[in-house]
């Protein structure tokens, strides 16, 4: 693990020092396989593959997601936004959320969280800034939300007193109901200023075939070794955005969700299997 997505050489990891245990898979570590990165392991690569032969678009999936988080940060930028919180962060892809945000508005702030050490590892590594003070790097759990706020990170990066793109893309389904998801985002939502935003993406099993849904489902139980994961319905996934103002068009499949922007989706919504939204904090 030493190239990043984009090929670019890069300080090799210690993972020793990290504590990372490589014969696992980890969501980041197997997302950045689906899309083509270098960043992962045997575990990584033998869990999306497996995930694959049951549900053979699911790089079409990651793809389509990533494309979703762009056009949602490009989105924010316009309508005013200018630092964003940005929770399972993944590694590293061109275009990254400050990029995509600066192309838009040069001045926009983002602090980076994950709870993988190697991704903070190489985003410290990879996400170089001429202004290093306005991008930040957190290794924290959604599941402790409060952790986040109050860290030092949050607050040398951000401006709590001022509205905040909270991004939750392709990070909610793993966590699991016990892990009280939709306690961790209200206590997100209450803590950040009015007008404030919410970006989420969350995959649901909606729109697959009954088959493909039991199997994934199997794979996802514990026994099966891909780490914890739960896939909710359109209904389920609505409750993260109660009390939130929905901007158009609303809770849709990622790929009918402002298609005409750049990146264009490219996949149908059963090849997708993620619904998104990006909703304002009243």
């Amino acid at each position: 693990m030493t190239t990043s997505h984009a090929g670019t050489p890069q300080r090799p990891v210690d993972l020793d020092r990290l504590g990372v245990d490589t014969s696992r898979p980890h969501p980041a570590r197997r997302y950045d396989y689906l899309l083509g990165g270098k960043d992962h392991f045997a575990a990584d690569r033998a869990s999306a593959d497996e995930l694959a032969r049951t549900f053979p678009h699911i790089r079409a999936a990651a793809r389509e997601n990533r494309k979703f988080l762009i056009r949602a940060v490009r989105c924010l930028a316009r309508a005013g936004i200018r630092q964003f919180l940005d929770i399972g962060t993944g590694y590293p892809t061109v275009p990254n959320v400050h990029e995509a945000a600066r192309a838009i508005a040069p001045d926009s702030r983002v602090l980076y969280v994950d709870n993988d050490p190697v991704v903070v590892a190489h985003a410290r590594v990879l996400l170089t800034s001429p202004q290093p003070d306005t991008v930040g790097y957190l290794q924290a759990e959604l599941r402790d939300p409060t952790t986040i706020l109050d860290s030092p990170q949050a607050h040398a990066t951000l401006n709590l007193r001022q509205p905040i793109g909270l991004l939750l893309v392709a990070v909610l389904h793993f966590l699991d109901d016990t892990d009280h998801p939709y306690q961790a985002v209200n206590t997100l939502i209450e803590r950040l200023p009015p007008g404030s935003f919410l970006a989420l993406s969350h995959v649901t099993f909606d729109p697959l075939p009954d088959n493909t849904t039991r199997n994934l489902t199997a794979l996802a139980q514990p026994a099966a070794g891909h780490g914890t994961f739960r896939a909710r319905t359109r209904e389920e996934i609505a409750q993260f955005l109660s009390g939130l103002d929905l901007i158009e068009p609303g809770l849709v499949s990622v790929v009918d969700w402002h298609p005409d922007e750049d990146p264009k989706p490219e996949a149908p919504a059963e090849h997708a299997a993620f619904d998104v939204a990006v909703a304002r904090l009243p």
